[in-house]
C-alpha cells in the first residue's frame, strides 16, 4: 500500500479555547506538497498533529507508514556525539565490536540487517554537505544550520515513508540550501514541507493553502499558485465590483419605489379627505394600496438583502492580506552622511575587517556568508553587544537592531506597550495611530507579545525599532525572514520601502534581498570581510565559490 496521510473532521483549540482548525478534512498522497497559509493558520500545527505530537480534540489521522519530522525550531542535545543525533550509534558500536573480535549475540541483534549504517551515514552526511563532520565530534562542534542539516540525515538514515518538514530552510546558508534542495528533489515518498522559502517551494508538485481552517489545492509549483491566485483575486475583485453595483442599483429601486409609495399614499389620504368616493369603496381602495404598497417594498426590500449577502459573499473571496503603510521621514540619512565607521575590527571567534570601511548614507548592505562566518558576531559587536577583540566599531547616527530570536518584545506586555517602552515621549494615542500602520489595529494593540504568532512577532518587533524615538537612521536585521509567511514577508518588504535611512541585513534569502534594493554586497569568508557581488553570491550557494 502506497504512503499517505488522512486527517478527517479535524478539530484543534489552543488552551485558551481559540479554534485553530474545526472539522478540516484532507489527505495528502505520494509527491511533494507545499503547504502555505498566512502566519497564525495553523500550518506547524496539522505537522506536529500528524507526527502525533500534538493530540487533535476531536477527529482523525490515519498515516499509512512511518513518519519522520523535522520541527521549525532544531534544538539538540550539544553533548551528544554525531551517530548520537543520527540515531545510529549502539548499531555502530555494535559493527566495531563485531569487528574487534566480540561475537555476542547481543552485538548480531543490535545491528540486524543494517550492515552497511555506517557507510550510509557518511554518504548522508556527504550529501547533505556534512562530509567534514564525521561521526565522532559532538554536536556542540558544528553550526545551527550544520545542526538542522544533521537533523534532517537522522531522518533521511530512517527512510521515514512521510517526511514533514517545517521552514526548514531557516538558519540554511546558500550552500547548505542547495543540499536541502536535492534532497527534497529525490524524495521518493510522501512528503509535506511548509516554508517561506520561494526556490524551495518552486520544486514541489501541488501547494496546500490552508486557509480559515479550509485547504484548497493548486497542481504545479508555488510560481504556478501564484498565477492561478492572481487570476483568482482578479475574478473575485470584478465579482466584487459587480456586486457593488447592484446593491446601488437595489437601493435606488427601493427608495424609488418608496417615493412612489409615499406620492400615492397622499392621494389616496386626499382622496379621502375630500369624499369623492364611498366610504366603504375608499376604505377597500385604500387597504388595497396599503397591502400593495406593503409587497412592494418587502419585495425591494428582499432583492437588496439579497444584493448585500452577494456582496459580502464577494468581498469574502477577495484575501486581505494587507500591507504596512507607514512614513518614517525622520529615518532619512543624506547621501554623504557618515553612518558607520569599522576600523581593524577583530571579532570574538576569530573574524575581522582589515582597514577601514565605512557606510555613508542611506546605503543598504547584504550581509551574506556561510553559517558560523561571523554574520551575527559582527553586527551584535556594531550594535555594542559584544566587545570587540581588537579595533573599533563607531556608529554616528542612531542605531537599532533585531536579531534573530526577536528579544527586543517583553512576552508580558501587549504590543502597544512594548512600543512605549522604545517611545516613552508619545502619547497612546500616537502610539496606536502608527501601530495601526503595522496592520495591530484596536484589540490587536493590546495582545500580550507572548501570544502572538511568529510573523506577528516579527512586525511587532519591527515596529517597535522603526517607531522608536530617536528615530533610527542606521536598521540592521538578522535573517529577518525567518519563520516568515509570504505575505508577512510582502510586509516587511513594504516597510522597508519607507524607511529611509542606512540599512544591513544579513540573510541567506537572495530573493527577499533583492526585493530590497540592495547597493552593496559583503561576504564574510576565511574570517574576513570583502566586497562581492549578487553573480559571485549565487556561485558561492552552488558551492563553487
Amino acid at each position: 500500500m502506497s504512503s499517505s496521510v488522512t486527517c478527517t473532521s479535524l478539530s484543534f483549540a489552543w488552551p485558551d479555547g481559540s479554534p485553530v482548525f474545526e472539522g478540516l478534512d484532507v489527505a495528502f498522497g505520494p509527491g511533494r506538497t507545499g503547504l502555505v497559509g498566512v502566519n497564525g493558520s495553523g500550518k506547524s500545527t496539522l505537522l506536529k498533529i500528524v507526527a502525533g505530537e500534538l493530540v487533535p480534540a476531536d477527529g482523525t489521522v490515519k498515516v499509512a507508514g512511518e513518519v519522520g519530522h523535522l520541527p521549525q525550531n532544531v534544538t539538540l542535545d550539544t553533548a551528544l556525539r554525531v551517530d548520537e543525533a543520527l540515531g545510529i550509534a549502539a548499531r555502530r558500536a555494535a559493527l566495531h565490536a563485531i569487528e574487534a573480535g566480540d561475537v555476542s549475540e547481543a552485538h548480531f541483534e543490535t545491528v540486524g540487517d543494517d550492515w552497511d549504517v555506517e557507510e550510509r551515514a557518511l554518504v548522508t552526511l556527504g550529501e547533505l554537505g556534512l562530509g567534514h563532520i564525521g561521526l565522532d565530534r559532538t554536536v556542540g562542534e558544528v553550526s545551527g544550520g550544520e545542526s538542522v542539516l544533521l537533523r534532517l540525515a537522522a531522518l533521511l538514515l530512517r527512510r521515514p515513508d512521510v517526511l514533514l518538514l517545517d521552514e526548514p530552510t531557516n538558519n540554511l546558508d546558500l550552500y547548505a540550501r542547495r543540499r536541502l534542495y536535492a534532497a527534497v528533489e529525490s524524495w521518493p515518498g510522501v512528503l509535506i514541507v511548509v516554508s517561506h522559502d520561494r526556490e524551495l517551494l518552486d520544486l514541489v508538485d501541488q501547494i496546500a493553502d490552508l486557509r480559515a481552517g479550509e485547504v484548497t489545492w493548486y497542481g504545479g509549483t508555488f510560481s504556478a499558485y501564484e498565477e492561478a491566485l492572481a487570476v483568482e483575486q482578479e475574478a473575485a475583485e470584478r465579482m466584487v465590483r459587480v456586486a457593488e453595483s447592484d446593491v446601488r442599483k437595489q437601493k435606488r429601486e427601493l427608495s424609488d419605489a418608496q417615493v412612489k409609495l409615499a406620492r400615492r399614499k397622499r392621494y389616496g389620504q386626499k382622496m379621502f379627505e375630500q369624499k369623492r368616493e364611498p366610504k366603504i369603496v375608499m376604505g377597500a381602495r385604500r387597504r388595497a394600496a396599503q397591502e400593495s404598497a406593503g409587497k412592494h417594498r418587502i419585495m425591494h426590500e428582499e432583492r437588496l438583502a439579497e444584493a448585500r449577502e452577494r456582496l459580502d459573499e464577494a468581498v469574502e473571496a477577495v484575501r486581505d492580506d494587507d500591507e504596512i503603510r507607514v512614513e518614517l521621514p525622520f529615518t532619512a540619512v543624506p547621501p554623504g552622511r557618515n553612518v558607520l565607521t569599522l576600523e581593524n575590527l577583530e571579532l570574538a571567534h576569530g573574524s575581522h575587517v582589515k582597514g577601514i570601511v565605512d557606510l555613508r548614507g542611506p546605503e543598504r548592505i547584504a550581509l551574506i556568508g556561510r553559517n558560523g562566518s561571523g554574520k551575527t558576531t559582527l553586527l551584535r559587536t556594531i550594535a555594542g553587544e559584544l566587545a570587540p577583540v581588537a579595533g573599533a566599531a563607531h556608529t554616528h547616527v542612531p542605531l537599532r537592531f533585531l536579531p534573530q530570536r526577536l528579544d527586543v518584545l517583553d512576552g508580558e506586555l501587549s504590543v502597544a506597550e512594548n512600543v512605549a517602552r522604545f517611545a516613552p515621549g508619545a502619547t497612546n494615542n500616537r502610539v496606536r495611530a502608527r501601530l495601526a500602520r503595522f496592520l495591530f489595529r484596536g484589540a490587536r494593540a493590546d495582545q500580550k507579545a507572548a501570544t502572538l504568532s511568529g510573523g506577528e512577532r516579527f512586525r511587532a518587533a519591527l515596529a517597535a525599532l522603526l517607531l522608536a524615538e530617536p528615530a533610527p537612521q542606521l536598521l540592521m536585521l538578522d535573517e529577518p525572514t525567518n519563520n516568515l509567511d509570504m505575505a508577512s514577508v510582502r510586509q516587511l518588504t513594504s516597510a522597508l520601502e519607507s524607511y529611509e535611512g542606512a540599512l544591513i541585513v544579513a540573510s541567506h534569502d537572495l530573493p527577499f534581498l533583492e526585493s530590497i534594493g540592495i547597493t552593496r554586497w559583503l561576504l564574510m569568508a576565511d574570517g574576513e570581510l570583502t566586497g562581492t557581488t549578487p553573480e559571485e553570491v549565487a556561485r558561492l550557494g552552488e558551492g563553487t565559490a
